[in-house]
């Protein structure tokens, strides 16, 4: 079993040290390409950040989508955030399908934001981040914190610096949390989801998605004796059973126990272990279906590896078992491989739920009561919108931008041509963003952009005007 420090997460200098520090290039993306922007004194990064020029696979494996289809899907995206709840109620299979396609990369953080409940937590708890931000933390706690944050994907732009702007707001979001939940404090684990979520969206955003991701995606896997992730391991291991049958019993000969293998897939949601763009492929899916995404990422990835006869040829004991499974081939975690075998996978949330009764009952029968008791599971973005449904303002897009357009205007004019030209003024910066009228109009509504914190890192990304 993983061992705890602080009775709390994964051991520092054991598994999580492995993840970051390997030099394998599971840290990078897959894409060979670059952005042509060098940071000074060191190699350049790739789209999505990473440094080092040594990328996992070759381009070959990479899926480029073409920029009309991208801007389509944009557009789309737009459309769904600015009717949130309407496309939530009534159009959540398109939701889901557009999801299953990838998340455009400039809405990302923005999306993620919206499926996970965050942008509704964030509204009704308006000061709540400043306010634990401003506290100074458990010195246990920040001590620990403070140790991990140069291990979280330090070949990544934004956490590459000791002390720079994407460790200091790793460490306020973690730190955050151990406030807002003192009684499970910080588990290890957390870093790297926190991590990911700071390369999407400012610290308050993370913030509150990872309280999202903590208490109703994965509720009691960062817990005092990681107990919910022991039991998941039993309903990966029951599941397995029916997926690949062959890999099932070898498991079961050399008596390799889930937690060995499982715990830091799904702890860290996979993105220790995936090349970067499927990482963000199975987030986008994992974020609106829940954690049955995770279930099915694992469970491809074992019947990939250990499916026949012919695979188990080269592991005929656990030790190999172990080393096969802590370098899965690339082929089987290339993007568009990985996400078809991903869909066309037949588990769903009630095999979860249905495993989950069977591996309980039988944790209490050898085991006894579990020592954390926690939250109910909700399977994706769906359940959690049913269970705490929003109100209409905590959905509304801030700042509004206004976007003048020089054809609604002619056309306008056209119209009416006998009416004398009024005269025109030009806004200022502050009536465009912050306009008088409480209750926007659907145009106001649909050209909003979301209030970010970085200024400049969320321009950036927003570039589908």
């Amino acid at each position: 079993m993983a061992k705890t420090e602080q009775g709390n997460g994964l051991d520092v200098r054991g598994s999580t040290d492995k993840l970051t520090d390997n030099g394998k290039g599971n840290l990078y993306g897959s894409d060979t390409e670059v952005n042509g922007n060098a940071i000074p004194d060191q190699e350049q990064v790739d789209k999505y950040g990473f440094t080092g020029g040594a990328q996992q696979y070759s381009g070959d494996f990479v899926e480029e989508i073409p920029i009309e289809v991208l801007r389509q899907r944009e557009a789309k995206w737009l459309e769904m955030l600015n009717s949130w709840d309407k496309w939530m109620a009534k159009k959540h299979k398109k939701v889901k399908e557009r999801c299953q396609k990838g998340i455009p990369p400039s809405l990302r953080g923005r999306a993620w934001l919206y499926l996970t409940g965050g942008k509704v937590k964030r509204e009704q708890n308006q000061g709540k981040f400043q306010e634990l931000d401003n506290q100074p933390g458990d010195p246990k706690w920040v001590d620990i914190i403070e140790r991990d944050l140069h291990r979280q994907f330090p070949f990544h732009e934004m956490f590459a610096a000791r002390g720079g702007h994407g460790q200091q707001d790793l460490f306020r979001v973690l730190k955050a949390y151990t406030l807002h939940r003192p009684e499970e404090g910080y588990c290890q684990a957390q870093a790297p989801i926190a991590a990911v979520l700071l390369m999407h969206m400012p610290a308050e955003d993370a913030f509150w998605v990872l309280v999202q991701i903590c208490e109703k995606y994965l509720p009691g896997y960062y817990s005092t004796g990681l107990e919910a992730i022991q039991l998941d391991g039993e309903i990966l291991y029951a599941l397995l059973r029916r997926v690949s049958p062959v890999a099932h019993r070898h498991l079961k000969k050399h008596k390799l126990e889930p937690i060995l293998y499982m715990t830091e897939w799904f702890m860290c949601a996979f993105s220790r272990t995936l090349p970067w763009a499927s990482v963000l492929r199975v987030w986008d899916m994992f974020l609106c279906d829940g954690v049955k995404i995770l279930f099915r990422v694992g469970l491809v990835l074992l019947k990939c590896m250990l499916g026949s006869q012919e695979k188990l040829k080269t592991c005929q004991g656990l030790y190999e078992t172990m080393e096969l499974l802590r370098a899965i081939k690339p082929q089987y975690m290339q993007e568009r491989f990985l996400v078809h075998e991903i869909i066309e996978l037949s588990v769903s949330e009630r095999d979860i739920e249905k495993e989950h009764h069977t591996q309980l009952r039988s944790w209490k029968e050898t085991r006894g009561d579990l020592h954390c008791k926690s939250p109910p599971r909700m399977h994706g973005a769906k359940a959690i919108m049913a269970a705490e449904p929003p109100r209409r303002q905590d959905l509304r897009q801030r700042p509004t931008i206004i976007v003048e357009s020089p054809l609604a205007e002619d056309a306008k004019e056209s119209r009416n041509p006998n009416k004398e030209k009024q005269k025109k003024t030009i806004p200022t910066l502050e009536e465009k963003v912050n306009p008088s009228s409480s209750d926007p109009s659907p145009l106001l509504e649909h050209m909003t952009l979301q209030e970010s914190k970085e200024s400049l890192s969320s321009a950036e990304h927003d570039t589908y005007l």
